[in-house]
């Protein structure tokens, strides 16, 4: 059995994930774990993943899970053009640094503002009071505002003049707040710019393939009394 990716594209590490390998021509089959209908909490993905998230990867018998540790070994073992995951010291350091950060701040800004936007509203059928919502938008805003001053800076892409693991990483993120509406780019010009590019270089094409799900969950149908059960804990999270 050859590589094996199990993704949600729901889900933004799984479509960074998914990009990385589609633009590298990585071949893989795909194995599509629903995570709406809890499908990541069965046996049978525990045995791929114990850690019962996506995205995961399965190699033969090698198993792996999380996405920063996927990408990087994905673009070991198929020995992807360098400016993915540079061998410069430096820009590496600024690949590695950024990915340390993103995941406890501009990930969790965007989830949140996600699903107490649209997905509680429209999906879950959920009121969320405004002062919670303002609040996480206030935090997104300031998310954005570090991400152009301390990563993006004045250059093409956040490792300096190509695209890497770290803009698909970044990217995916950003369009999760912009399916639900918020217009992010909207004041931030250099924002914009750095997005073109990256969709640029990734191609349109791929772009959207990779974005359909997400851009298209506010028509989600609304949610059963039994997906809501599978969802409270994680819902719990997301109203703290």
């Amino acid at each position: 059995m050859g590589l094996e990716l199990y993704l949600d594209l729901l889900s933004q590490p799984c479509r960074a994930v998914y990009i990385f390998a589609k633009k590298n021509g990585i071949p893989f089959e795909l194995r599509t774990v629903d995570l709406l209908k809890g499908q990541h909490h069965s046996d049978d993905f525990a045995q791929v993943n114990p850690l019962k998230k996506v995205p995961a990867l399965k190699d033969g018998d090698f198993t792996l899970a999380e996405s920063v540790a996927i990408l990087l070994y994905l673009s070991r073992k198929y020995e992807t053009p360098d400016h993915w995951y540079p061998q410069d010291l430096q820009a590496r350091a600024r690949v590695d640094e950024y990915l340390a950060w993103q995941h406890t701040a501009l990930r969790t800004s965007c989830t949140r503002t996600l699903w107490q936007k649209m997905m509680f509203p429209v999906f879950l059928g959920q009121r969320v009071p405004p002062e919670m919502l303002a609040s996480t938008l206030a935090e997104l805003d300031r998310c954005l505002q570090l991400f152009e001053d301390k990563f993006l800076k004045d250059q093409d892409f956040l490792a300096g003049s190509h695209i890497s693991v770290a803009d698909l990483v970044a990217i995916t993120e950003l369009m999760h707040p912009v399916s639900a509406g918020c217009q992010i780019f909207k004041s931030r010009p250099k924002l914009e710019a750095w997005c073109q590019r990256v969709e640029a270089a990734v191609g349109e094409g791929l772009f959207q393939e990779a974005h359909a799900a997400i851009m298209k969950a506010k028509d989600l149908p609304p949610a059963d009394a039994a997906m809501k059960e599978k969802l409270k804990p994680f819902i719990q999270l997301l109203l703290q």
